[in-house]
């Protein structure tokens, strides 16, 4: 199948800050807004976005505030609440209310956007629910703040990235890490996000810190949502799949063998049909 072509577009958030999307397919049918994970940029959903638009959605794909090619933000605001308002920014600019399909800090920000009431028509969580087990979650902070001298070469970026997620098989070909990396006026290769993003314990948009506030977000939610897990994940535990159910009775749940948080990279093929027949159920086409 050819690739389908997408443009790359900017949002303008409510506080000045510039967000880079890739946007395809037909404006006029449901939109479907992906959100990655903290650390990660859009190209994470590049599979993912092919596969919906293929199936004849309107998708815009967008890098946070902080991350990949969008803005950093001069406050250094990058709390949930900011991530969530910056979503439902960029859903205002569409006719009718989209599917929100969000990984881990993507996820967060996206469980709080459909709570509020004509945001979202449907909800699609990655890796991610209100209570994370601990451990798992402060690798991904931890990796972030790891190395803030960058790397003298893209080998030694990809021994870090080996060495953190070892599930995944290192690629012959490390090139592909240049999406996530930016040269810097040192002459080393940097991560492509904000520094900041990592700099407060406390604003990390990233769970377990903000764990009632999902829980009461959760109880709001009335639309169609579905959570996609991967099973050998660190992240996510059956208690808190569990404890979630128990919020959110509806909730559906797909559960990926041989994938850990990183769902859609490590059963690309998997995650799509699982998303896609889940959108197929809950968001009418024309």
């Amino acid at each position: 199948m050819s690739k389908i072509r997408t443009a790359l577009r900017r949002f303008v958030a409510d506080d000045g800050v510039v967000l880079c999307a890739d946007v395809g397919g037909d404006p006029a049918a449901p939109a479907v807004i992906l959100s990655h994970g903290g650390g990660q940029t859009r190209h994470s959903w590049g599979a993912a976005m092919q596969r919906l638009l293929a199936d004849g959605y309107h998708v815009i794909n967008v890098d946070a505030r902080g991350h990949g090619d969008s803005d950093w933000s001069p406050k250094g605001d990058y709390g949930i609440d900011r991530m969530c308002a910056d979503l439902r920014g960029i859903a205002t600019t569409l006719p009718a209310p989209p599917a929100l399909v969000g990984a881990s800090m993507g996820g967060a920000a996206s469980l709080l956007a459909a709570s509020e009431a004509g945001s979202a028509r449907a909800l699609v969580l990655v890796d991610v629910v209100p209570r994370l087990n601990r451990e798992g979650a402060e690798r991904i902070v931890e990796f972030m703040r790891a190395r803030p001298d960058g790397f003298a070469s893209l080998e030694e970026a990809a021994d870090v990235v080996a060495a953190y997620y070892p599930q995944r098989r290192r690629p012959r070909d490390p090139t592909g890490l240049l999406k996530n990396l930016r040269l810097r006026g040192d002459g080393r290769l940097h991560w492509h996000w904000d520094p900041a993003l990592v700099a407060d314990p406390d604003g990390v948009s990233e769970p377990p810190r903000f764990t009632e506030k999902l829980y009461t977000a959760a109880a709001r939610i009335r639309v169609p949502t579905l959570l996609v897990r991967g099973l050998e994940s660190d992240v996510v535990t059956d208690y808190g799949v569990a404890e979630f159910r128990a919020c959110l009775p509806a909730l559906e749940v797909c559960d990926v063998a041989a994938a850990g948080h990183m769902v859609a990279g490590d059963r690309n093929d998997a995650f799509n049909d699982g998303v896609a027949g889940f959108l197929r159920r809950h968001l009418q086409r024309t």
